[in-house]
Order: structure tokens, then C-alpha cells, then sequence
């Protein structure tokens, strides 16, 4: 069966040269899998848009009207890292409607990936972090209004912890946050998740690797999901501008195996997002970001 993978074009918007968020990388990535195996063998699938409804099931009213409508105030603007337009609405509803079309995948087929995803700084009422709609909470809001499963554990190993998430499922017992990040990085103020492993600087491959074996596979069993969301984070890398973590290439390769193959030989269906990843170098990130659909590939 091949891996599903999930990708539009319209990920990719314009902004600004200046602009510090690397918008190119969801093409460049998508460019790099098409040039390998992991995506000459995957199906392919393009989302459609994000519905309002959907959105609703965890957004406040008045922040979506604002964001949707464009009445965003300035202020909102700064704090989520972009400025509004009718484009940056539409890349953020396909956005989303990826990681929905990841997760309907997911749930037939075992194991899915978007090209993008896990705009985890999101609050019900506000975007912060470069994250203006939390596609990870409407997908998990969105599987269990279906009732397609009763329990989902969100596995969140970007070097940012999971503050949006952590907040909007603080109260729902259906919901686990499992948040793995750098203690001393975004956002200054950390939101309590049901269990967050804050990191120190400099943390490398075999520390962090030991800090996930210690903490997955108990959840697995104690919490027993029927679906996992994967935010798999880059952003973790040695050579990320943002991260301050030293996790190598094969460092993350290491740890995408092993999340999803852990998951996998639970019989608990994982669909996948590529989070935070930050470096100038558009190649070399998506490279790295590509090491999260390689490790799925080989477990097909």
C-alpha cells in the first residue's frame, strides 16, 4: 500500500524577502520527496480548504470573523508573525484542510503525512508564533465530532512546546498533549499540557532520544489512543536558527523511526505534520523535513 502524502501548491504564498518565516520550504520539500522514492512510490492526495465549521469547533467566533474577514488589529497581526491577506487566508485553510486529509488518511490506511502543518501556537482566540488557525486542534476536534475515535494522544516534538494545543484541550479528557521542547525557548510563558519534558540547551541525539523511549511507549499503553497526531519539528536541529537543541540528521531520523514505528507496532494509526524548522537554507531544511517521510516510507 503506498503512503499517503499530502501536499498543495498553495502552501507556498509570497512574502516578503525579509520576511523571517521560510514560506518556500513546503515547495522545496514537496520538489525534494518527488525526487526520490519516498514520493515516486506515495499517493498523493490534495486537500481541499478548511470549512468555517470546522474551524468554529475550536476557534472563538469573533477572532475567526476577525481573521477570515480581515479586521485583525494590528497588534494581532505582529503577534502572530504575518501580515493579513486574502492569500495568507487561503494558504491557511489549505493548510489545515491538509492535516483533516491527513488524518481521514491516516485513520484508513494506518500511517499518513502532510507537507505541512502543526500551527501548534494557535489559541482558540488569537494566532501567535506564525500560527494563525491550530490545525492540529481542529483535526483532533474534527475526528472525534465524526466520532471516527474516542481518544487521541498529540505527540509534539517541535522544539517549541505545543502552547496553543496544550490550552485548548486542558479540559478534555479525550485529549492527550504529550509536548517534548526546549525549555528555554517559545513561548516564554508555557501553557501546562498533560505532560511536557522541558529540554536544556544543547540537548543532542542520544538525551533526546533517551527522553522520548522513556516517555512514549507508556502512554501508549496508559492512555491508549486510537489515533496519534505527530507534529515532527525540525526545528530541533543543531543548525536551526531557532532552536538551540544539537540533534543531527540522523538524530531526527532516529527519532521519526521510532515514534512512528513504536506507534505502528501498537496498532495505533499516526497522521503526521513537519511543524517548525527554521534555516535560511531551503535545501538543507527541507531535507531534514523530508526525514520524517522517508522514516514512514520504510514502514509501509
Amino acid at each position: 500500500m503506498p503512503l499517503p502524502l499530502i501536499h498543495h501548491p498553495g502552501y507556498t504564498i509570497a512574502l516578503p524577502p525579509s520576511h523571517p518565516f521560510p514560506m518556500a520550504k513546503f515547495r522545496v520539500l514537496c520538489e525534494v520527496l518527488k525526487g526520490e522514492p519516498v514520493g515516486t512510490r506515495a499517493e498523493w492526495i490534495t486537500p481541499a480548504p478548511a470549512d468555517e465549521a470546522s474551524l468554529a469547533r475550536v476557534h472563538a467566533p469573533d477572532y475567526l470573523r476577525a481573521f477570515l474577514g480581515g479586521t485583525l488589529s494590528a497588534a494581532a497581526q505582529r503577534r502572530s508573525g504575518f501580515r493579513w491577506s486574502e492569500a495568507l487566508v487561503a494558504r491557511t485553510l489549505l493548510e489545515v484542510g491538509g492535516t483533516l486529509a491527513t488524518v481521514e488518511a491516516a485513520l484508513a490506511t494506518g500511517l499518513a503525512c502532510n507537507t505541512a502543518g502543526g500551527t501548534h501556537h494557535a489559541h482558540a482566540d488569537a494566532a501567535s508564533g506564525y500560527c494563525l488557525i491550530n490545525d492540529l486542534a481542529v483535526a483532533a476536534a474534527h475526528a472525534l465530532a465524526r466520532d471516527w475515535v474516542a481518544r487521541i494522544l498529540i505527540v509534539d516534538l517541535d522544539v517549541h512546546q505545543g502552547d496553543g494545543t496544550a490550552r485548548l484541550f486542558r479540559h478534555d479528557q479525550r485529549v492527550f498533549t504529550f509536548s517534548m521542547h526546549g525549555a528555554a525557548n517559545f513561548p516564554a510563558r508555557k501553557q501546562h499540557g498533560d505532560l511536557d519534558v522541558a529540554l536544556p540547551r544543547g540537548t543532542d541525539d542520544a538525551a533526546y532520544l533517551a527522553h522520548l523511549t522513556a516517555s512514549l511507549p507508556p502512554l501508549l499503553v496508559q492512555f491508549a489512543p486510537d489515533l496519534v497526531l505527530y507534529d515532527a519539528g525540525v526545528d530541533v536541529h543543531a543548525d536551526d536558527r531557532l532552536g538551540h537543541l544539537a540533534l543531527t540528521d540522523h538524530g531526527l531520523l532516529a527519532r521519526d523511526h521510532y515514534v512512528l514505528a513504536t506507534c505502528r507496532e501498537a496498532n495505533i494509526p499516526v497522521a503526521a505534520v513537519i511543524g517548525g524548522g527554521y534555516d535560511r537554507d531551503l535545501e538543507a531544511l527541507a531535507h531534514r523535513h523530508a526525514q520524517l517521510h522517508r522514516a514512514a516510507s520504510a514502514l509501509i
